[in-house]
């Protein structure tokens, strides 16, 4: 009886491996590949923009005080539009030599503030105020992470459709009777426009009290996602 149950055991371990090895290799037949995408022009709903300061002065301490105290400001300044998420950005502080000489002429500080809000007049006129202070480095405009969320989810839908159309016809063509999915990846794209890279002599909004006059065009953004996958012929 021990013998018996251990060629038993042996026949069973070596059935179940063999039904396991054949597994893979049913999935590759009458297996075709398919992709197909869903895609929507979407109006950007948020404004991004970076403004700086640059000071050079002969004493280090100096320069970092004045520095600071526009930085203070502009803070003081942005706390009148809550609509508007601010960030000081990076800050930096190095030496100016003398041209060909390694002689120290002064120390130049540049510190950065960034600005972030769909509320296109706020933030307009919040950078009309700090423009009389600040230069602008860029402004661009991208859709919020709610309205891309909301897209994408309708997007998905729309691609998942669009893969069972495809895979419905090809089932049509090859004169099969159905398919079954034999896996799916959904991936998700989006085409932003670039940055506007602006300089201090054009890059001036409306002043503070004539910035309801400004106006801003955001442009648009491309959202796609694409469904990629494999169907097997019944």
């Amino acid at each position: 009886m021990r013998y018996l149950g251990i060629a038993t055991l042996l026949m069973s371990t070596s059935l179940s491996t063999a039904l396991f090895a054949q597994n893979p290799n049913d999935l590759n037949y009458n297996v075709a590949n398919i992709q197909a995408d869903a895609t929507r022009q979407v109006s950007n709903d948020e404004m991004h923009a970076v403004l700086y300061i640059e000071k050079n002065h002969k004493q280090p301490a100096e320069l970092a005080a004045q520095i600071t105290q526009l930085m203070n400001q502009a803070t003081a300044i942005a706390k009148k539009y809550p609509q508007v998420k601010v960030e000081t950005g990076s800050q930096t502080t190095y030496p100016v030599y003398l041209d060909d000489t390694q002689k120290l002429k002064e120390w130049r500080g540049r510190a950065e503030i960034n600005l972030e809000s769909t509320n296109f007049k706020a933030a307009s006129q919040l950078i009309a105020e700090l423009q009389q202070s600040f230069q602008t480095q860029s402004i661009n405009f991208t859709v919020s992470d709610e309205q891309r969320k909301k897209v994408e989810n309708e997007l998905i839908i729309e691609a998942s459709k669009n893969f069972q159309q495809r895979a419905q016809l090809l089932t049509q063509a090859w004169n099969k009777s159905g398919y079954n999915l034999v896996n799916l990846n959904l991936n998700t794209s989006n085409a932003y426009p670039q940055p506007v890279m602006m300089r201090a002599s054009v890059a001036k909004f409306a002043s503070a009290e004539a910035a309801d006059s400004q106006n801003v065009a955001a442009g648009e953004s491309k959202i796609t996602v694409n469904a990629s996958g494999s169907i097997q012929f019944k």
